[in-house]
């Protein structure tokens, strides 16, 4: 397949990726567009209090947190609208659906740029708005206050690590698995040993070009080597495609790091890699451990941890091994 035509195909895809699902915080209209905000499962509902719940509130892409507890006051069954209201001082609009600020950071407009507030969980942009979405036990949700105009959905992050790989998504749990373009290589390996540690079944298998609904992947290789699977092309793309601010060359020898407004910052040769997540659709996310070569890969593999990941929308790994995250943070 020519270069234009994967464009095309990437495209289209985006297309009707974006007419199936709403952006994550315009969802959040959905129960004020109703007269009763009842009936559309805004309010608490009876049930227990979900145990392990983690809630972190950020902006600039990760850049600034500006909360983050393991142990958020939780009462009953909560929402994520209800959570966030109980921990944070939160102004909403549109009859309450839409977040508008948390303690005082507010969305808007910042230099030019439409900037809003967005949410995960577990990692994953919900589908869904805030004040209709349950919260699960051991749920990590997370808001950030950050730049859309780029892109309106980053559909998955890196972030909320351990995170979906131990609880899944919207209760579902995938299997999982890890797909290597050198399955005996060191990098396969010290994933291997990162996600088996976490107590989670991991099926190994070569690298395919297939998107798996119902299957959560962890792609590992130099970005050259991993076939022609769409979630990997899109990283090439851009981030309208992918939600990824950074781009490989065609060739994979050189990773572009990019802003939040989608400008090139730096551009990495030989030695760099990339942690950075994806998702199509209501499918299960694809992650991608990868880089301009082997070498970059290893760095990758081996940020695969709690502490390098956390509040990070994708991490980049510069040769000498410094972490970068992304995207760039703006002065």
């Amino acid at each position: 397949m020519s270069s234009s035509d994967l464009a095309r195909v990437v495209g289209v895809r985006v297309w009707i990726a974006r007419a199936l699902r709403p952006r994550a915080f315009a969802a959040t209209f959905g129960c004020a567009l109703l007269t009763v905000l009842l009936f559309c499962g805004c309010g608490l509902g009876p049930g227990p209090t979900p145990g392990g719940v983690r809630l972190a509130v950020s902006e600039g892409f990760g850049a600034h947190v500006l909360g983050s507890s393991s142990s958020p006051h939780v009462e009953g069954q909560q929402t994520v609208m209800s959570l966030l209201q109980r921990n944070y001082d939160v102004k909403t609009r549109y009859g309450g659906g839409f977040v508008q600020s948390i303690d005082g950071h507010s969305g808007g407009t910042q230099a030019g740029e439409p900037v809003d507030w967005f949410y995960y969980v577990n990692g994953v942009e919900a589908p869904k708005g805030a004040a209709e979405t349950n919260v699960g036990a051991g749920e990590r949700i997370w808001w950030d206050l950050h730049n859309w105009g780029q892109t309106d959905s980053v559909p998955a992050v890196v972030g909320s690590y351990p995170e979906p790989f131990l609880n899944g998504i919207e209760g579902k749990r995938y299997p999982l698995r890890e797909e290597c373009s050198e399955p005996s290589g060191a990098a396969c390996a010290t994933v291997r040993k990162r996600l088996t540690a976490l107590g989670v079944p991991v099926a190994l298998a070569a690298v395919s070009s297939e998107e798996v609904q119902l299957t959560l992947r962890v792609v590992v290789g130099p970005y050259s080597a991993l076939g022609d699977s769409l979630s990997v092309h899109d990283v090439a793309a851009g981030p309208r495609y992918s939600g990824v601010y950074a781009r490989f060359s065609g060739s994979g020898g050189t990773l572009t790091l990019l802003d939040g407004a989608g400008r090139a910052v730096r551009t990495l040769g030989a030695g760099a890699g990339l942690v950075a997540a994806t998702r199509y659709g209501e499918q299960a996310p694809v992650w991608l451990i990868t880089g301009t070569n082997a070498a970059g890969v290893n760095l990758a593999a081996d940020a695969l941890s709690e502490s390098e990941l956390r509040n990070r929308f994708a991490l980049a790994l510069e040769p000498s091994g410094m972490a970068q995250p992304v995207p760039v943070a703006q002065p």
